[in-house]
C-alpha cells in the first residue's frame, strides 16, 4: 500500500515539506485511542531471539532509525511503534541554528536516493532535552554535533555541552564529524584532531558513575589508510564502536538529471560503498569493536548484506522514506527465518 498510492503521493510535493506534514500527521493518529497499539501490531515483531546485546545495552531487534529523520526528538516515541529497535536522534548543537538556506532537499528518484544540504538544522540540544523527559522505554542514541559558527579548535567545548545536556536522557552518544553539510567539520576527521576530541568526551563521560557508550560516524569516502586510522583511534581512546557510515560526496553512476547538487548523498547508490567500509573496518580490526552499518538499506538483501559483512546492528533513513515501515518488519522476519 505504502508504495502503490502513500509514496507516489508523498513524493509529488517538496521533501522538507512532505516531511514536516509527515510528523503532524504521525503525531495526530498517534492521539486517537488504539491506534497506536494498531501501527505496533501491524508492524513489530517481537522476538528475544531478535535482540542484541552491545556496549551494555540490549536492543529489541537490531533494525533502527538513522540520525537525520528526528533530529529534534519530536516523535521518537511514535516511531518506535513502527518496528524499530532504537532510535537515534540528532544531529543536535549546543546552539539552536536554521540549517543550510532552502532548497536543501532534493529527490533523486531514479536512482532512489536523495541528496540533503540541510547543516545541521535544529532547536538546540536543551529543546530536545525537554522532550526526551517525555520517553516511554524507547531505546535512544543521541548524535551530537558543533554549531556552524564554532571553529573547529573550539569544537571540542560543543561536543561537551551537548554530551553532558543529554547524559541522562540518551542511552548511547554517537560523535558527528563526517556530515558533509558544516563547512570544514570533516577535517575533525583526521587523526590528531579527532582523537583529542574523543579523548576529552572520555574524560567526561568519566566523571559519571556509569559511563556511557560513544560511537563515532564516519564519512565513505574515508581512503584504506584512514580507515586503518580510525581503527586505531578507536583502540587508544576505547570508545565503543562505529557508525559506518554517513552520506557521501560521491555522485558516480547517478542517472537523475539533479545529481550534481550539492550535499551529502544518501540511498541505494550509498550501498555498496558502505558495506566495503564494514567489512574492511570488522577485517583488518578483528571485529574488536561493534559496527552499526548504515547507508543504502532498501530491501532484505541489503540489510543481511550488511549483517554479513560484519555489522552487529542496521539504521535505515532513505529507505525508510522509499520503502516505508514495511521494510523494518521485513528484515525482522527475514532475521527470524534465518534462524529456524
Amino acid at each position: 500500500m505504502y508504495k502503490l498510492l502513500i509514496q507516489p503521493l508523498l513524493f509529488c510535493f517538496d521533501p522538507e515539506k512532505v516531511h514536516r506534514f509527515t510528523f503532524v500527521l504521525i503525531k495526530f493518529i498517534s492521539k486517537i485511542p488504539l491506534i497506536p497499539n494498531l501501527i505496533k501490531s501491524i508492524y513489530v515483531v517481537n522476538d528475544k531471539r531478535l535482540e542484541r546485546n552491545l556496549f551494555g545495552l540490549t536492543f529489541k531487534n537490531p533494525v533502527g532509525l538513522a540520525a537525520g529523520f528526528d533530529k529534534d526528538a519530536k516523535l521518537f516515541n511514535e516511531l518506535s511503534n513502527f518496528g524499530f529497535g532504537f532510535i537515534e536522534i540528532g544531529t543536535l548543537t549546543p546552539k539552536p541554528q536554521s540549517g543550510n538556506p532552502k532548497k536543501r532537499l532534493i529527490r533523486l528518484k531514479l536512482d532512489s536516493a536523495i541528496i540533503n544540504r540541510m547543516g545541521f538544522n535544529n532547536a538546540g540540544v536543551l529543546e530536545a532535552v525537554k522532550r526526551l523527559k517525555q520517553n516511554k522505554n524507547v531505546l535512544i542514541g543521541g548524535n551530537i554535533g558543533k554549531n556552524k559558527t564554532t571553529p573547529n579548535q573550539d569544537a571540542v567545548e560543543d561536543y561537551k555541552i551537548c554530551f553532558e545536556a543529554l547524559f541522562n536522557y540518551v542511552d548511547y552518544f554517537v560523535v558527528n564529524v563526517s556530515s558533509p553539510n558544516t563547512p570544514n567539520l570533516r577535517a575533525l576527521q583526521d587523526k590528531e584532531p579527532l582523537t583529542n576530541l574523543l579523548k576529552d568526551l572520555q574524560i567526561e563521560n568519566s566523571k559519571h558513575q556509569k559511563p556511557k557508550p560513544i560511537l563515532l560516524k564516519i564519512a565513505p569516502d574515508l581512503s584504506n589508510e584512514q580507515l586503518l586510522d580510525i581503527i586505531d583511534i578507536i583502540k587508544d581512546t576505547k570508545i565503543n564502536g562505529v557508525i559506518a557510515t554517513n552520506t557521501t560526496i560521491s555522485r558516480e553512476g547517478l542517472q537523475s538529471e539533479n545529481k550534481n547538487e550539492t550535499g551529502g548523498l544518501s540511498g541505494k547508490p550509498l550501498a555498496k560503498r558502505s558495506t566495503e567500509v564494514i567489512r574492511f573496518l570488522s577485517e583488518k580490526s578483528n571485529k574488536a569493536f561493534p559496527i552499526i552499518g548504515v547507508g543504502g538499506i532498501h530491501s532484505v538483501k541489503d540489510a543481511l548484506e550488511k549483517l554479513d559483512s560484519g555489522a552487529d546492528l542496521i539504521q535505515l533513513y532513505t529507505g525508510f522514506i522509499y520503502e516505508g515501515p514495511k521494510l523494518v518488519k521485513d528484515i525482522n522476519t527475514a532475521l527470524l527465518t534465518k534462524l529456524e
